[in-house]
């Protein structure tokens, strides 16, 4: 297994006091934005399920509500790196590949915290990268979140075990602060 880094609980201490960082992923706007200390560190779009919202197994939906970062599995793998069943094939795809719908990259797994995403482990709910970039701001997964390949990196760099993920069907703006909106950065 290549870069698998696990943990089995949430602390939401740090959280609680608005000093660790916080993912927010709004199904509305298939964007995602990390955000640390009241602001926004970097917004990038995603792509979420093209059958919807909901927790059920076998629904291929994305689970609305509170998760966070249970495992992250991709360390120091080049872009574009094949992930399957969270270990690396050592095969690598470029983004578009005509015929593929590679997991790539990096993986960051989530686990529920609530009763609307109880089941986002057992489902595989990941924030991952894709082959398929050109859907990326389209609802096009089977559940999970997808992320262009140089985004999911970054993303993965910035994160840690334990993160707290806000997966909401809200406009990405109900989750920012009002009074600062110039600081927006968002990933092109």
């Amino acid at each position: 297994m290549i870069g698998l880094i696990c943990f089995g609980g949430a602390s939401g201490t740090a959280r609680a006091s608005g000093l660790a960082p916080e993912i927010v992923v709004s199904v509305a706007d298939q964007e995602l934005a990390l955000i640390a200390r009241g602001k926004v560190v970097q917004r990038f779009p995603v792509s979420t399920s093209k059958f919807g919202t909901g927790d059920a197994v076998g629904s291929y939906r994305t689970p609305l509500g509170e998760t966070f970062v249970s495992a992250k599995v991709g360390d120091g793998l080049p872009s574009g790196a094949v992930i399957k069943n969270r270990n690396a094939t050592g095969e690598i795809v470029k983004a578009n590949a005509p015929g593929r719908d590679a997991i790539v990259s990096r993986v960051i797994w989530l686990r529920g915290m609530d009763g609307t995403t109880a089941n986002a482990r057992d489902r595989c709910i990941y924030i991952h990268g894709t082959a398929e970039e050109q859907r990326i701001g389209r609802r096009a997964s089977f559940g999970c979140v997808r992320m262009r390949s140089k985004d999911v990196i970054a993303l993965y760099n910035l994160v840690h075990i334990g993160t707290h993920v806000r997966i909401s069907e809200k406009p990405l703006q109900d989750f920012l602060p009002p009074e600062e909106p110039s600081l927006l950065a968002r990933a092109d």
